[in-house]
């Protein structure tokens, strides 16, 4: 064996990486495996023959039934040999192989003697592996000796029969639950790991009582622990037990004290410990963070890497909520800049741009140069977002820190290292105006050697966006051009729709425009042709798609604003006749599904289903299809929202109802889709009867009545209610299920003559504003946004009060506006401190409405927002501030 190896050292040119197992075949080793029938049993060579069978299953080859078995009895004959090495590979293999109850027989006497043995090794190895061979019965006959090993005094055989527990319980919990005073015992050992291995096993056998679990951290943090990493699981412990209590009406927090205790341990792992536990607690103060920091500043120091690591990780997460208690780490965190491990490095990093001020921002740029072409893409984009929120956070100084995005994009990096940069500097340019011609010039630089099809096509669309309004146009012409020459088609038909930006809204820009674009009309590719052609038409005046040139520009570059599966739905259901198609037809809310009715558990769908087959008809059709054929409904008008099911009933009652507001601009009309689920009655003459007494802006106009409704078959009954005009009338209605009641012989399905007037109380129905909102998209929030009448801007701040967190407060002010949030800015990040959220939607009366929410935290747990809305009509905006006023 050692000869190839220095062969291997001295030949530097043909090194190649020695593996003991190369080219190791299946069925070469069990031939091997004969060698465990011999009757001179030769230890070294069957530990060999051993070692290749349990290589073969840990990279996943398996035995037929026919082979395990033949391998676990070959090995069952090595209990004859007395060498302790093979002895415990012997062990190895049998709880490797699993086997059958019927081979398990064979080994169960072998090992209870060796669990009885005088030597410990083969007493812990033996108890090891009968708890992962045995059944119940079996475990029923060894319980005995498992206890007694539990307090064995030898502490490898006492933690062998605990983790031999920890086992045991996943199967057999009853049997293991009766140990409970023998482990007891055991967390009172001496043993390191026997304390470690009773406390594990103790908190699984009662982890579902919280009030022993409460018992066992309050007699255990008095000082019986001794352990380390008995310690540590304590900790873990005792900070849930934190965690489910809550602080008291004092304020004071059970166990703290205890925490804080362990910060000054002599072991490191119980300091760490102690100090991320303390750091992790939920509504933690500057005050009790402070001797957490103060330890893990120590550690930063150290000369151990794992406890550098440790501390910069903990000290990062604590950044993300409480960056000045990290501000005294700055000076230790910045020699870590240096350090050899790249991962500390870039912890430190990150911390840093999170906790640094104004005046570090160069010096710490400087030291991030040094160090990012030797780090792996998955850090540089860690580093990346963390540059982008100190920009954010310190705008005064875009030029330096946009300065090092570009260079570093330059750089040589794979797509969503790239993607990660282009993101960063658009969101600068949106929100520094500053920045804005800074940034649109790197851009144009990047776009000129960029690999990625998609970051082109982006970089593109933002350029047609913001180009034209910055103070000289025409710099950017080249750089857009150039892709119409050099790129693939799908940039090249990007560049086409940027330029023809530039032209329309650049008056002086268009003549030369129109020439680049002329150009395009003899490309190689149908699509950039196309668009060069509707774009010379559109803008040269040769074929006006609208009355204004102003309405010419919003269609070609405006945004879209139907939901494409309402326009595929409404194309699909458009019969060809002398009438054009009528865009302005398509329903604008969101629907992610056609109109089926909410299925309550158990119950049938209690309102007309869509179609099984045949086109998709979307829900806002077939519920305005359904309104109009009632001819007492016709005159109300464009039907402008229905509602999703509201269930008025609780699952598995006799009458199942659920209700759907339709919203029309002066009337309410209210489908009751009811159900009966008891097969020896018939229902008829349902109505609902409804109390309006604390809804006194509606009057009930008109009830259309379910005149049967047989048993499992669905029907509706209707309630129309007139409002004034355009306005969000809001209110609580009572709700009553009215019907005569008839007995229906279920053999033959003869129903009784005379029937029984009865009624059933269901749930009451609230009318909120949410309901007079549509959920309208919008493909580019801020150039909505600023092409909305900035007089019609209404802005005002509000305390939300206590909330659990950020994303509780932003989905409650969803909720009460029933808006549609705008690129992914409903999704709060994990510990942040302050949020942005965009919403868009249709008031009632077709008015166009933009919502920004900003969100931030102004105290323990409170929470603070501003409000800025645009919309058609500044009456809209003011009641928009109304509504979160009155929410």
């Amino acid at each position: 064996m050692a000869q190839p190896m220095l062969k291997k050292d001295d030949d530097r040119d043909d090194e190649v990486d020695y593996h003991p197992f190369f080219g190791i075949e299946k069925g070469a080793v069990l031939q091997e495996a004969r060698v465990f029938n011999d009757s001179q049993i030769d230890a070294r060579r069957c530990s060999q023959v051993i070692t290749k069978l349990l290589y073969l299953l840990n990279q996943g080859d398996t035995f037929t039934q026919v082979e395990g078995t033949e391998v676990f009895f070959s090995v069952t004959k090595l209990f004859q040999s007395k060498d302790p090495g093979l002895r415990r590979m012997m062990y190895l293999m049998i709880k490797e192989l699993s086997p059958s109850a019927g081979e398990v027989i064979m080994v169960t006497s072998s090992l209870m003697k060796d669990m009885n043995s005088k030597t410990d090794m083969y007493r812990a190895n033996a108890i090891r592996v009968l708890s992962r061979i045995i059944d119940g019965t079996i475990l029923a006959q060894i319980e005995r000796y498992l206890k007694q090993a539990i307090v064995d005094k030898n502490p490898v055989v006492a933690s062998a029969a605990l983790v031999s527990g920890v086992h045991l319980l996943q199967t057999n919990p009853e049997v293991v639950k009766r140990w409970s005073n023998e482990v007891q015992e055991a967390i009172q050992s001496r043993a390191p790991l026997v304390q470690f291995h009773a406390l594990a096993l103790l908190y699984q056998i009662r982890q579902h009582d919280r009030l022993a679990i409460t018992k066992l951290v309050t007699s255990l943090t008095k000082g019986s622990v001794r352990s380390p990493l008995a310690q540590c699981l304590l900790i873990r412990y005792a900070s849930q037990v934190i965690r489910e209590s809550g602080a008291n009406q004092a304020g004071e927090r059970p166990h703290f004290e205890y925490l804080e205790s362990c910060l000054r341990h002599k072991a490191e792992m119980v300091i760490l410990e102690a100090a991320r536990a303390i750091t992790e607690l939920s509504g933690v103060t500057s005050r009790e963070l402070t001797p957490a920091i103060t330890v893990l500043q120590l550690f930063l120091s150290s000369s151990k890497p794992v406890l550098r690591f440790a501390a910069v990780r903990t000290l990062n997460k604590v950044a993300m909520t409480h960056p000045l208690a990290v501000t005294n780490c700055n000076i230790d965190m910045e020699s870590l800049i240096s350090d050899s491990n790249r991962s500390i490095a870039t912890l430190a990093i990150t911390t840093l741009l999170k906790t640094g001020n104004e005046s570090s921002v160069d010096r710490l740029m400087k030291q991030i140069t040094n160090f990012m072409a030797d780090i792996a893409d998955e850090f540089k984009i860690v580093v990346v977002d963390a540059i982008r929120s100190l920009c954010l956070k310190f705008p005064l100084k875009y030029r330096s820190l946009m300065n090092f995005l570009s260079n570093i994009l330059r750089e040589e990096g794979g797509f969503e290292y790239k993607k990660a940069i282009v993101d960063s500097i658009v969101i600068l340019i949106r929100d520094i105006p500053d920045a804005k011609e800074n940034g649109l010039f790197h851009l144009c630089e990047f776009i000129e050697d960029c690999e990625f099809t998609y970051l082109s096509t982006q970089i593109l669309h933002f350029l047609g966006n913001e180009g034209p309004r910055t103070s000289d146009p025409s710099k950017y012409i080249r750089y857009i051009y150039n892709r119409v020459i050099l790129e693939n088609a799908t940039v090249r038909a990007a560049a086409v729709s940027t330029l023809a930006k530039f032209g329309a809204l650049v008056d002086s820009l268009k003549p030369r425009i129109f020439v680049l674009l002329r150009r395009c009309l003899f490309d190689s590719d149908d699509e950039v042709r196309d668009r060069a052609t509707l774009y010379l038409k559109v803008l040269g005046g040769e074929a006006a798609v609208a009355e204004t040139e102003k309405e010419n520009i919003e269609f070609l570059f405006g945004s879209f604003d139907i939901p494409l599966v309402n326009l595929e739905a409404s194309l699909k259901n458009y019969e060809p006749s002398e009438a054009p198609f009528d865009i302005s037809s398509v329903p604008r809310e969101v629907r992610s599904q056609p109109l089926a009715e909410k299925k309550a558990t158990g119950k049938k769908p209690t309102g007309p289903a869509g179609p099984t087959s045949g086109p998709v008809v979307s829900a806002i059709d077939a519920y305005e299809k359904l309104l109009s054929s009632i001819p007492e409904f016709a005159a109300f008008g464009k039907l402008f929202k229905s509602s999703a099911p509201v269930e008025l009933t609780e699952a598995e009652t006799e009458y199942a109802v659920s209700v759907v507001k339709h919203i029309f601009d002066g009337h309410v009309v209210l489908q009751f889709n009811c159900s009966n689920t008891i097969p020896e009655q018939l229902l008829e003459n349902v109505t609902v009867l409804i109390d309006a007494s604390e809804a006194e802006d509606f009057t009930e106009v008109y009830t259309k009545p379910l005149r049967s409704l047989p048993y499992d078959t669905p029907g509706q009954t209707f309630v129309a209610f007139e409002k004034p005009e355009g306005v969000p009338a809001v209110g609580k209605f009572s709700n009553v299920l009215k019907f005569i009641v008839k007995e229906v012989d279920p053999t033959t399905g003869d129903v009784e003559d005379d029937g029984v007037e009865d009624e059933y109380q269901l749930e009451d129905l609230e009318f909120t504003y949410a309901d007079y909102m549509l959920k309208v998209p919008v493909s580019n929030f801020r150039n909505a946004w600023e092409s909305m009448d900035p007089e019609s801007e209404r802005v005002d701040e509000y305390g939300l009060g206590a909330r659990e967190s950020l994303a509780e407060a932003v989905n409650a002010v969803i909720a009460i506006l029933g808006m549609l949030p705008c690129e992914g800015t409903e999704v709060v990040p994990n510990n942040s401190r302050s949020h942005t959220c965009l919403l868009s939607g249709v008031f009632i009366g077709n008015v166009k409405v933009l919502v920004r929410l900003s969100f931030g935290i102004s105290g323990p747990k409170e929470v603070a927002m501003k409000l800025a809305v645009r919309s058609d009509d500044p009456d809209v905006s003011d009641n928009i501030h109304v509504i979160v006023a009155s929410g």
